[in-house]
């Protein structure tokens, strides 16, 4: 749905960023779930790491494509760069700190995106400013 919406209002970020983020909890759960039910081996840490810090890079361009767009979205972005970049390092080195406080910063990711979806639902519902979002550039 939210594919087609974007799609229909010429929103390529909305665009790419639903396909793409769909993609990746499809492919991070086949990655997760595959192994339990013995299609495959479990990846290592190593492996997890790697598709994570890519996600990671993703994600900072991703964050680039926010700078003309609303502070609170540009905030998501930024935390969730640093949330794959947090869980890429503690995958990679095998440091479990390193992975619990990137969980906090996801809390705080998650926190501000469902803001951000409230700002924008209820200013756009009442024809004011709501929740303030930081106004585009």
């Amino acid at each position: 749905m939210l594919v087609c919406w974007s799609t229909k209002k010429g929103n390529t970020f909305g665009l790419t960023a639903f396909t793409s983020y769909g993609s990746f909890w499809l492919t991070l759960v086949a990655i997760l779930l595959m192994p339990k039910l013995g299609l495959t081996d479990a990846p290592n840490a190593q492996f997890l790491g790697v598709y994570l810090g890519l996600w990671g890079v993703f994600t900072l361009f991703m964050f680039f494509g926010t700078l003309k767009g609303a502070r609170v979205l540009q905030f998501v972005f930024f935390s969730l760069t640093v949330l794959f970049a947090l869980l890429a390092i503690g995958n990679i080195a095998g440091n479990a700190a390193i992975i619990h406080f990137a969980g906090w910063i996801g809390l705080i990711c998650g926190a501000s995106a469902i803001y951000l979806a409230m700002g924008e639902v209820l200013n756009e519902q009442f024809g004011r400013t709501v929740l303030p979002i930081g106004e585009s550039h």
